[in-house]
């Protein structure tokens, strides 16, 4: 498809890896929290990643339609990009917790909560009550948490291309490796710290980048040399720190 379209895919295959350390760390959270076994965790996150892949096409897919009859909408995402990297240095050294989350409340209150786990089950009944076992609440926070931080991602890749097959193909493979990545890195994902400030920049920098290129004309190539660059130093300013 040429050079531009391979520059875009992997801008916005880049974006989507990063931001996918944070899914890595609320996936490790969650498991944490509910005391799910190594032996449950692949089924989980095979089910979770399946659900992504096509949640992330129904909004891909009207985004793309919003975006092609109202264009002004990328001027929006511009504006919530910039907030969301203003937002992200102010919010990175807050930590997640299940307990606290409102997903994880609405559950409870919603659904038959049991600490009991029985193989892969999702449901068991208990004394002729039907109860929602760890494993399903984990699943669902996970694909709710995705959803969330999809709205932060896909508009960033909005931003760096309209073409509908880049902007999936980017996301689909970026996420695909997910399950394997976060068997690599749940245990180390923290020491990746600053990362969360280079996205923070990188965000801050697309959205400009929408406002600027109305007026003066911006290469494609500068948002993967920026992304490639800013990734890699915050890289290598986490691995100083910690050693």
């Amino acid at each position: 498809m040429g050079e531009a379209k391979t520059r875009e895919y992997f801008t916005c295959f880049l974006i989507e890896k990063a931001m996918a350390l944070d899914n890595i760390f609320i996936i490790s959270m969650v498991f944490q929290f509910f005391a799910i076994p190594l032996i449950f965790q692949h089924r989980i996150l095979f089910i979770g990643v399946l659900g992504v892949i096509i949640f992330r096409a129904i909004m891909i897919y009207f985004g793309v339609i919003l975006i092609t009859k109202f264009s002004w909408i990328l001027y929006i995402f511009a504006i919530l990009l910039i907030i969301t990297g203003i937002k992200t240095f102010y919010i990175s050294d807050k930590q997640f917790k299940v307990q606290d989350s409102y997903i994880y409340k609405a559950l409870q209150k919603y659904l038959n909560l049991t600490a009991k786990i029985e193989g892969h089950k999702f449901f068991l009944r208990i004394n002729g009550k039907l109860c929602a076992t760890p494993l399903l609440a984990a699943l669902l926070i996970i694909e709710i948490m995705d959803l969330v931080f999809a709205i932060d991602s896909i508009p960033a890749i909005f931003a760096i291309t309209t073409d509908p097959y880049i902007i999936y193909t980017s996301n689909i493979f970026a996420i695909l490796g997910l399950r394997s990545l976060f068997f690599c890195l749940a245990h180390i994902v923290e020491r990746f710290h600053y990362i969360k400030y280079s996205m923070a920049i990188i965000l801050i920098f697309i959205g400009t980048k929408i406002f600027a290129s109305h007026f003066i004309g911006i290469p494609n190539y500068v948002s993967l040399i920026v992304t490639i660059g800013v990734l890699s130093l915050g890289i290598i300013i986490s691995m100083i720190k910690k050693n």
